[in-house]
């Protein structure tokens, strides 16, 4: 392990964060390096799999509430009145 370069100041919430994400035997600086690195190196499939089924079917089915009440609209607003 090499000797600390620099200090950063971070608050309370901040390093509770750390201290939740530390693995055993890890630095803050591990912790850090580790935590940026996938957020860099993230692409793509950001976020697939953050849901469970049951949330993602719930979000389906709001859109598709939202897209038939959208219709209903757009043809009612058509209408002469």
């Amino acid at each position: 392990m090499a000797t600390a370069d620099e200090q950063i100041r971070v608050t309370g919430r901040v390093k509770r964060h750390l201290d939740r994400r530390r693995r055993s035997g890890e630095s803050y600086n591990d912790v850090l390096e580790r935590l940026l690195s996938k957020r860099c190196d993230d692409g793509f499939d950001d976020g697939f799999g953050l849901l469970s089924d049951e949330q993602a079917d719930r979000i389906r089915e709001a859109g598709e509430r939202a897209k038939t009440e959208r219709k209903g609209r757009t043809r009612w607003l058509g209408e002469d009145r």
